[in-house]
């Protein structure tokens, strides 16, 4: 099934004593490329993150947002610097003595200056966070991959409907391309009459001539690669892999065919058949950008 790169997927949960949220949104883009906003304290997973999405994402540019809040009791050590707080106590005791001030320094007039202090948290295990960050992204990713999917369909459904289409008027352009020629030998014979005044013409000139503008305005080589591109096209749109970029290189080739086919057709209706053959194949190559 063929993907689109525009995706979103989103996930919460709470494991292990930690409220983890992933969020994944993406666009269009030529390559994979990947940004992140993860909480600072939990920075070293952004490589365990970008592996498991390369894993099954290979192009787009991609936005992740992981947030890790823990909820459960979390041990932490608490620190006195007794060296400023015997600085403070003794700072209070001058102040009561050169200002002749009543009462005594209170354990709550010390802890008012919160820099005696310092609390540091017990380190976490780091194995044990990604193993509970993983199935929270591994459900974001199902989601966002999902939506991928949908969009993917859609976008199949648009380019062989339009495939069809281009298909009808290149077997338009094949039936009446071999009118061009009978009419090119109508008009050649009645300028020759004209100029020579005459009903008596070199038939075999005639055949000559008809022939080197048969083989001229003769489209079939481009028409039976034409088709044969877009057998390739069908066939893709019907595999797993990614194709985007195989897609779009078979569309130039098309674009070449469609061109070279238009430079030939010497009859206004053919050559308005070919102008849409290039239309519906532009809006094809507008869709293709967005395959993954």
């Amino acid at each position: 099934m063929i993907r689109s790169m525009t995706g979103f997927g989103r996930s919460e949960q709470t494991l292990d004593g930690r409220e983890i949220t992933v969020e994944l949104k993406s666009v269009n883009h030529r390559y994979f490329e990947m940004s992140s906003r993860i909480t600072r304290a939990y920075a070293f997973l952004e490589e365990k993150i970008k592996s498991r999405i390369q894993q099954c994402v290979s192009r787009g540019k991609l936005d992740v947002f992981v947030s890790v809040v823990n909820t459960g009791e979390k041990q932490a050590n608490v620190i006195v610097n007794h060296s400023l707080a015997s600085g403070y106590v003794a700072a209070l005791r001058e102040l009561k003595q050169t200002y002749s001030l009543s009462g005594e320094a209170a354990i709550s007039d010390i802890t008012r200056f919160g820099d005696i202090f310092t609390v540091h948290m017990a380190p976490e295990d780091e194995d044990e966070i990604w193993g509970s960050v993983m199935p929270v992204l591994d459900d974001a990713l199902d989601k966002f991959i999902a939506m991928r999917e949908r969009e993917g369909e859609k976008l199949r459904d648009d380019v062989v409907s339009r495939s069809n289409s281009i298909l009808k008027l290149v077997d338009y352009v094949d039936k009446h391309s071999p009118e061009t020629v009978k009419k090119y030998r109508q008009r050649l014979e009645e300028r020759i009459k004209d100029v020579l005044q005459s009903v008596d013409i070199d038939e075999q000139r005639m055949l000559t001539e008809a022939a080197i503008f048969a083989d001229r305005v003769a489209v079939s080589e481009e028409t039976v690669r034409l088709r044969s591109h877009f057998d390739q096209m069908f066939s893709m749109l019907d595999s797993d892999s990614a194709i985007g970029r195989k897609l779009d290189f078979i569309l130039q080739e098309m674009n070449r065919e469609a061109n070279t086919i238009g430079s030939k057709v010497q009859d206004a209706d053919l050559a308005h058949t070919v102008v849409e053959i290039k239309g519906e194949l532009e809006k094809i190559r507008e869709q293709i950008q967005n395959i993954e």
